[in-house]
């Protein structure tokens, strides 16, 4: 089958925007032709963020949400072919998430708003959404999703690799040169250290780590955050800002920590929560393929490094593929794979009952 060309849309836990990219995507290879990132101005984020926790008239503020953010998506669209310079006739469809702002796979949901059927009326183009729901109705987690391709992209015969994607969550995928692919959230990414970086600092982000790295980890506070339940729990297993969230290091003791000091510890955490993953379960392994927002946290690739060798720890840019482009490709090539009917869900990495083919067609 010759090439073809998607859209792939991805607003994750760290609730930084939406990325955009368009691929063209062949049996073999994803190649980006462009990408884009729209980021969410404080309003928007603070409106999203809310919706992660109980509150007044969800139902509401929910669907006005998911509208707004799908108005998004289509501009998000519509930026990233032009620079990639498509149009929308040539595109096959749409691969877009949507916004997690509830996952509770243990009780057999999961909620992402966004109106893909809307969506589908903006850009012209065929949509297809809603990828995590079958893998739940087949009593998987319905998370992570991108294991698939990150077999797909990155997976070699003569090197066992591991994935991680460093989002507001990260998560593994273990790429072994014969054998099962596998794969969990491993535990918080940047969606902490982004929490605090705001109340500290007045910024989305501490970039590039710069004030966690001035800090000193303390030492009792990392036992501490490394005691939680989920860490040591066995995959498969998924989590999010359900649990690692500003009531969670509330409880944890952060509140009365000097902030810089807190920084600095939530760093190693993150870095740790990978680290002993990958050592656990995943040895042996010959390189360590970072992607996501956290990859450009040069503290934080300091520390994984030191903490993961002798593995050798890279960018997914090395591989051929932009860190902040791995997730939009991937939906992209989600969707690509719900068209032809492909199951594209791994039993092994969610715990379903086997592989589902994922996502709901909304036609142009």
């Amino acid at each position: 089958m010759p090439s073809q060309l998607y859209v792939g849309l991805m607003s994750g836990t760290s609730l930084d925007g939406v990325d955009a990219a368009v691929a063209e995507l062949s049996a073999k290879t994803a190649r980006p032709l462009a990408g884009v990132h729209l980021p969410f101005e404080p309003r928007l984020r603070a409106e999203l963020l809310a919706l992660n926790t109980p509150g007044n008239d969800e139902i509401h503020r929910a669907a006005l949400l998911g509208n707004e953010l799908t108005r998004r998506y289509a501009a998000a669209v519509d930026a990233v072919l032009a620079r990639a310079g498509v149009s929308a006739q040539a595109v096959v469809a749409i691969g877009c998430h949507g916004q997690t702002v509830r996952h509770r796979p243990a009780l057999g949901y999961t909620v992402q708003i966004g109106n893909p059927a809307l969506l589908a009326e903006l850009s012209g183009i065929r949509v297809v959404a809603d990828f995590r729901h079958r893998d739940i109705a087949a009593a998987g987690q319905g998370a992570p999703l991108v294991p698939a391709f990150h077999a797909f992209a990155f997976a070699r015969s003569d090197e066992d690799r591991i994935v991680v994607n460093l989002g507001g969550i990260a998560n593994l995928t273990w790429l072994p040169r014969s054998g099962t692919v596998a794969g969990f959230d491993c535990g918080p990414g940047n969606c902490l250290l982004d929490l605090w970086a705001e109340r500290h600092l007045g910024a989305p982000m501490d970039a590039n780590g710069d004030w966690a790295a001035g800090g000193t980890v303390d030492e009792k506070l990392l036992e501490r955050f490394l005691a939680e339940p989920y860490v040591s729990a066995r995959p498969p297993k998924s989590t999010g800002r359900d649990l690692f969230n500003a009531a969670w290091l509330s409880a944890h003791g952060a509140d009365a920590a000097d902030p810089r000091t807190l920084q600095a510890t939530l760093l190693e955490f993150s870095a740790r929560c990978v680290s002993d993953a990958c050592r656990r379960y995943y040895p042996g392994a010959g390189r360590l393929i970072v992607c996501g927002g956290g990859s450009r946290n040069a503290a934080l690739m300091r520390r994984l490094t030191a903490l993961c060798g002798p593995v050798k720890v890279v960018s997914s840019e090395s591989c051929g593929l932009a860190s902040e482009l791995v997730e939009a490709v991937a939906f992209a090539w989600l969707a690509k794979m719900a068209l032809e009917g492909v199951p594209a869900s791994v039993p092994a990495v969610t715990g379903a009952r086997g592989p589902r083919v994922l996502g709901a067609i909304y036609p142009k």
